[in-house]
């Protein structure tokens, strides 16, 4: 480990396997805290590499928990670490796009970089977390949507659990997380935090067989903010889009704000789903929602895929399936 640490220091990269196998490492507990929190801080000192992120992102699903639906489903999922501590916007999204009826494996987490990550929300509500098959399975059938806390699908992150809470800042772990969904859903609509990571997430998913679209909002947000435009990659092309061009006025970046507590984004969170949020608040859901929905159908146009989130959220389809989930 010590002379992997030294050649990344001295700004070397990792080939794919060696990605791999310092994954693995990490994943079965050879790599000591100290080391660890080392590799994570140089780690975000540069980019990584497209090799780096194929190698990691596949050891750790050959060390997930397995969860393979027998029918295509859509996770709506950022990186986080865009600091900007904002509220659950691409969970809320998901539970607008399972109101539409589409399936939704949803991955998630609790926050580590922020005050609220979905999983924190998502057990505020009391839903209990679960990796068996033959639940998630039954909800998805149900609801349309489940929900995969991180942590039950990836017992190899137990060992990084600690150092990245004690660190609190993003680290690689934050890239990964959208990329190791067990799921591994035909549809993928991903926020990043910054733009170079957005390039790589489109080559990498270029090579895979799914309908994708990755973001990043050129204020510094890893969703679809409405503060100002926002970078779109999708399997065919790039695309730059302003507020106006989905048909919202701009909003600002207080008007996003999710609260300093779990507590403060709970209420956040059932206030948009019972329509009493905000104008911003409503508007930045449908938004998300509606491009998550236009990965799945392709061929619609973004107004039309707006149109359907909108009767999702308004139609209180979207709370149905968020009360009926948690219950």
């Amino acid at each position: 480990m010590k002379a992997v640490l030294n050649n990344l220091i001295e700004l070397q990269t990792l080939t794919r396997t060696e990605a791999y196998e310092l994954m693995k490492n990490i994943g079965t507990g050879v790599v000591n805290e100290a080391h660890l929190a080392s590799l994570l801080t140089v780690l975000m000192m540069r980019p990584l590499t497209l090799d780096e992120l194929h190698g990691f992102r596949g050891a750790l699903l050959e060390l997930c928990v397995p969860f393979k639906p027998d029918m295509p489903t859509i996770d709506l999922c950022g990186t986080g670490g865009d600091g900007k501590n904002t509220f659950n916007i691409s969970t809320l999204a998901s539970f607008v796009v399972a109101g539409c009826g589409y399936k939704v494996t949803k991955h998630g987490n609790y926050g580590v970089s922020s005050a609220s990550g979905s999983s924190n929300v998502m057990e505020h509500y009391g839903y209990k977390f679960t990796n068996d098959r033959n639940i998630l399975l039954k909800q998805l059938d149900a609801y349309n949507i489940c929900f995969l806390h991180a942590p039950l699908f990836h017992p190899a992150l137990k060992h990084v659990a600690n150092v990245r809470k004690q660190m609190g800042i993003k680290t690689f772990f934050n890239m990964l997380g959208p990329l190791v969904n067990p799921a591994q859903p035909a549809y993928r609509l991903t926020g990043v935090f910054n733009l170079e990571l957005a390039r790589l997430y489109h080559y990498l998913l270029q090579q895979d067989s799914v309908n994708y679209k990755v973001l990043h909002d050129l204020n510094g947000f890893d969703e679809i903010s409405l503060t100002g435009m926002v970078k779109v990659y999708s399997k065919n092309d790039e695309n730059i889009f302003r507020p106006a061009e989905f048909g919202f006025n701009p909003k600002t970046e207080n008007e996003l704000f999710g609260g300093d507590t779990v507590k403060d984004a709970a209420e956040v969170f059932i206030a948009v789903l019972e329509n009493k949020g905000t104008a911003a608040q409503q508007d930045v859901t449908v938004a998300n929602a509606a491009m998550a929905i236009q990965c799945i159908e392709a061929e619609s146009t973004y107004s039309a895929c707006c149109a359907k989130a909108r009767e999702s959220l308004l139609s209180g389809k979207a709370l149905q399936s968020f009360k009926s989930l948690v219950a």
